[in-house]
């Protein structure tokens, strides 16, 4: 018998309608349908990549009027929003499609041969770059456009000649439906295989496990929790054939602010970073969920200052519903776990469940947030965490203890000081990013962004999931040792 999966409307709770879970025959049809597509997808050209990319986004934006409000039930994150959210998307498959088409996709290093005996002598020999195969991409539950259907995932893959299976999430099944229909109308159009874009839905984690299991998927690509990232990337690393497993998780993203910094522009600082915490309901995988204050050094009146400061300008903010009511409630359990721990909650109001969650504003010292797992946790949602460090010492001690994060934010290192070498030097440790000014919420889409880190904030800490260089996580290297010609007049485009 068929699951039926209920849409959700995110403010009222109200059942907006039904999708059928996708069964195991369904998904092995997809599966293996990509697979098929997959023989003729990786021999294509950049033109005709980029001609399908192209195709979509122009898809996406001519049916805005119907995906924005459908989005906006189901998520609640607001017609402006999501209509910049659509406007990313598109920008990001046309920027694929441009990718595409200039060969990136194809690139290769040119060894031409050394006469006279090895070592120095060597045959000629040419690195190429191929797609890995059909790739199985979870969609994110709070970027409905961004990083679902035609998110960055499959954008990337599509211009590195794979394939896609695409697991939708059951915050936004209507508009993921809707999408996908979307899809399959456009390569239609282009007269390219319902294959190469394929989508299943289901709640809980059966129908995940069984995409990554399945023998024609060759790569995952996931961004979401670390309990279900790590769940899957073990599920990859455990198959017969394990699969590579690119995955963005979890991530409390530290803003460390220098003393002197908060002195002099402490006011600005936490409006600023008060917005930052609340934007989106705090569902941003970079929330700035860590606040690192250095009291030494005179700092500790002008960091109660700037504790106030923030304090007050995050009672002001007024976030919107959750994307799940799941969602809510684990936000108010970390929020419980924070307190459990011994963290001091300096503003936590209580809010109706029919009523969106107020801010959070908490604070510990370094000494416990190192020694208390419970504090490191991600919390999701408008809230953050300030910590009190003695000195940098201290502070270079609570970002060893994160671990991994995407970003670190650093404020006040303008100046070259031994201090400030250990701060980015620290930060550069543990994050994919480090900002000198503003605030992490924010991911630009371009050729330099890293958009991972190491564990836990991602499986992979040396590829992105934004950004240009996420093309390289669909393709592998081999070397080919005296060619042909002909092979060779391909340029890197596999035959």
């Amino acid at each position: 018998m068929t699951q039926v999966l209920n849409a959700i409307n995110a403010r009222t709770g109200d059942v907006l309608g039904h999708v059928d879970a996708t069964t195991p025959e369904a998904l092995d049809a997809h599966c293996r349908a990509a697979a098929h597509a997959f023989a003729d997808w990786q021999t294509t050209t950049g033109e005709t990549r980029a001609k399908l990319l192209r195709a979509l986004a122009a898809g996406l934006e001519a049916e805005r009027e119907v995906l924005v409000p459908l989005a906006d039930q189901e998520t609640a994150l607001g017609a402006g929003r999501l209509n910049g959210e659509l406007d990313r998307t598109a920008f990001q498959l046309r920027r694929f499609a441009d990718i595409a088409e200039r060969g990136e996709s194809f690139a290769r290093v040119d060894d031409p041969a050394v006469a006279g005996p090895p070592p120095a002598g060597h045959p000629a020999m040419q690195r190429w770059s191929l797609p890995l195969g059909p790739v199985a991409m979870f969609s994110a539950s709070n970027f409905p456009f961004a990083f679902s259907v035609l998110g960055g995932d499959t954008a990337s893959a599509l211009a590195a000649g794979c394939p896609v299976v695409i697991k939708a999430h059951s915050g936004h099944l209507l508009l993921s439906a809707a999408v996908f229909a979307l899809c399959q109308r456009v390569l239609k159009a282009e007269g390219l295989p319902a294959g190469l874009i394929g989508m299943v839905q289901g709640g809980g984690r059966d129908v995940g496990v069984r995409l990554v299991r399945h023998p024609a998927i060759a790569a995952g690509a996931f961004t979401g929790s670390t309990q279900g990232g790590a769940a899957l990337a073990a599920e990859a690393a455990a198959r017969p054939r394990p699969i590579p497993f690119f995955g963005e998780l979890g991530s409390v993203n530290p803003v460390v602010a220098t003393p002197a910094e908060l002195a002099a522009n402490g006011a600005a600082l936490a409006t600023t970073l008060a917005g930052s915490i609340a934007l989106g309901c705090g569902q941003f995988c970079t929330n700035p969920g860590v606040i690192v204050l250095i009291d030494g050094d005179g700092g500790r009146a002008i960091n109660d200052s700037f504790v106030e400061q923030l304090r007050t300008a995050l009672a002001t903010q007024q976030p919107h519903a959750m994307l799940t009511r799941a969602m809510r409630g684990a936000f108010e359990a970390g929020v419980g776990h924070w307190a459990e721990a011994g963290a001091t909650l300096l503003l936590s109001e209580p809010a109706a469940a029919d009523q969106p969650p107020r801010p959070v504003l908490a604070q510990t010292s370094a000494q416990a947030f190192v020694a208390t797992p419970a504090l490191r946790e991600e919390v999701f949602g408008p809230s953050s965490l300030v910590v009190r460090a003695a000195d940098v010492s201290e502070a270079l001690q609570v970002l060893q203890a994160v671990g991994g994060s995407l970003t670190v934010t650093l404020w006040g290192t303008h100046t070259d000081t031994a201090d400030h070498r250990a701060l980015v030097r620290g930060a550069m440790a543990i994050a994919g990013r480090v900002l000198f000014a503003g605030v992490p919420t924010g991911v630009a889409v371009t050729a330099a962004q890293q958009h991972g880190g190491p564990w836990p904030s991602s499986t992979r800490p040396e590829s992105t999931s934004v950004g240009d260089a996420a093309l390289s996580r669909f393709l592998r290297p081999v070397c080919l040792q005296d060619a042909p010609a002909w092979l060779l007049q391909r340029g890197g485009r596999p035959v």
